[in-house]
This record gives C-alpha cells, sequence and structure tokens, in this order.
C-alpha cells in the first residue's frame, strides 16, 4: 500500500506505542468474542455497551495524542469519504440486487437468524444494531483507533495486516453462532475449515475496508460499505426467505 494523504501521521513515540498497541489488541481480540455474548440480551443493551466503548477508544487515542484526521474523522476528509464510500455502498447494492433476482443464486442470501424476524426487530437490526452496536463500533475500533496506534510502530502495510488479522479474529463467535444456526457443518474439523475459511475472508474485507480508509482519509468511505454490507445483507436475506 503505497502512501497518501489518507495515512495518519507519524508520531514520535516509536517503541514507547508498543504498550499502547498491546493493550489496545488485547481488549478487542475478546470483546466480541468473549464480552458481548455475555451481555444480556436486547438491542439497547449492545448498542449502549458498544458506543460507549467507542468513545472510551476514541477519548484514549485522543488522550494519547491521535488527532482527529489520524482516527479519520476530520470534517475536511468527509467529502471524499461520501465519494468512495458512496460509490462502493452502490457498488453492494447492486450485487445484492442482481443475485436475489435470480431464483437459482437467492438461496445463497438466505440465513436462518433472520428468517423468524418480525418487522420491529428488522427495523431494530437495520436501524439501530447494524449502524450504531456494530458499524460505527468496529469502524473507530479498527480503521479508526487500532490502525492510527499501530501506525505509530509498524510500516504502513504491516499496521493494516495486523488490523485485518485482528479484525478476522474478532469474528470466530460470530461465525460459530451463524454456522449453528443454519446447520451448515457437523463436526469440530468441518467447523475449524468453515471458521478459518470465514475469518480469513473476514480478514481481507478488512483490508479492504482499511484501503479505503487511507484512501479517501475519511472513515466515513469504510463506515458506508460496512453499513451497506450489512444492512442491505440482513434486508436481502429476509426477502429471500420470503420469495422463495
Amino acid at each position: 500500500m503505497t502512501a497518501g494523504a489518507g495515512i495518519p501521521r507519524r508520531t514520535t513515540t516509536g517503541w514507547r506505542g508498543v504498550p499502547l498497541a498491546v493493550a489496545l489488541v488485547g481488549v478487542l481480540l475478546p470483546w466480541n468474542n468473549l464480552v458481548v455474548p455475555a451481555l444480556p440480551e436486547g438491542t439497547g443493551t449492545y448498542v449502549g455497551v458498544n458506543l460507549a466503548a467507542a468513545g472510551a477508544l476514541l477519548a484514549t487515542a485522543r488522550l494519547t495524542g491521535s488527532s482527529w484526521a489520524d482516527l479519520g474523522l476530520d470534517r475536511r476528509d468527509v467529502p471524499a469519504g461520501l465519494r468512495w464510500g458512496g460509490a462502493a455502498l452502490a457498488l453492494v447494492a447492486a450485487g445484492y440486487t442482481a443475485v436475489l433476482a435470480l431464483p437459482p443464486t437467492r438461496p445463497l442470501l438466505a440465513d436462518a437468524r433472520v428468517a423468524g424476524l418480525g418487522t420491529a426487530e428488522i427495523a431494530g437490526d437495520v436501524l439501530l444494531r447494524i449502524p450504531l452496536g456494530t458499524v460505527l463500533w468496529e469502524e473507530v475500533a479498527f480503521r479508526g483507533v487500532l490502525l492510527a496506534v499501530l501506525l505509530r510502530v509498524l510500516p504502513v502495510r504491516a499496521a493494516t495486516a495486523a488490523a485485518a488479522a485482528v479484525f478476522g479474529l474478532w469474528h470466530v463467535r460470530p461465525t460459530l453462532s451463524g454456522l449453528a444456526a443454519n446447520d451448515l457443518v457437523d463436526g469440530p474439523l468441518a467447523t475449524a475449515a468453515a471458521v478459518t475459511l470465514v475469518c480469513a475472508g473476514t480478514a481481507v474485507a478488512g483490508l479492504l475496508f482499511t484501503w479505503l480508509r487511507l484512501r479517501s482519509g475519511s472513515l466515513l468511505a469504510p463506515a458506508l460499505l460496512h453499513l451497506a454490507t450489512n444492512t442491505l445483507g440482513t434486508l436481502v436475506a429476509v426477502a429471500a426467505h420470503r420469495l422463495g
């Protein structure tokens, strides 16, 4: 990945930034795999806890020397973020529409986790849980704070790869839940292989999100792609079940 205007500035902390980077990874790795599953059920709790965590990470990053531009939150970069993110969102929407429109490919979008949801539950997921509890939190954590902190001690490519790897491991527990809900694998070896494959794919998605963040300079670009992938994914999954 080549250097550009969107790459957070280098700080002078050097290896003094390593403890912060290690601590941040140590918080993020178990968060989605151990902390979130232990929360009481309900969209309100999920959103509230993750928003509070996002605020805490941003405060920590600012107190330890990251600027708003380092975090992808400089308002001067918003137009570029809208352009790049809007284009990515349109591509995702077109792809989902094409797959949903064809009966042979429609079953690929089905997800048993949304099959029984009512209108209110779907609205809660699409309007609250996903945008605030998932997309905002994960983009602040990974393409915002973690990337900025890693860039204090690593070259751009290494920081990007490390952030993507943590993002992939972040999805172990959700992958297990999805596999179980859809009865997709049988046995520990098949489960381990499926989890590895899905988490590797998620890490690759993390690379794309980070590329958008660096290319545009704004956290808005990957957030819009992430939002399109998750919210439209939920809606087309519901549609796939109802269309049969």
